[in-house]
């Protein structure tokens, strides 16, 4: 156990960073998965731009690396592409 109280702190505010961050990274998973799902154009289309914002944000915030997202983006935009 820790033995400063900034310690503590640190304690404290790391272990709710860590929630906040698992909670935004599984939400923009699951936007990508239905995403993927979606068969139509004009709906994936419509939300190609919130999954992009999505992984931006988690790229910025280093929740997950700025060449992942910029990989998930290209992928996404071909998928999106394609159909």
């Amino acid at each position: 156990m820790a033995n400063h109280k900034s310690a503590i702190k640190r304690i404290r505010s790391n272990a709710a960073k860590r929630l906040r961050n698992r909670y935004q990274a599984k939400t923009t998973r699951t936007a990508i998965k239905n995403l993927r799902k979606t068969s139509d154009k004009a709906a994936a289309s419509e939300m190609l731009p919130k999954v992009f914002s999505m992984l931006d944000k988690l790229a910025k915030r280093n929740v997950i690396h700025r060449n992942k997202a910029a990989n998930q983006k290209s992928k996404l935009a071909k998928f999106v592409g394609k159909l």
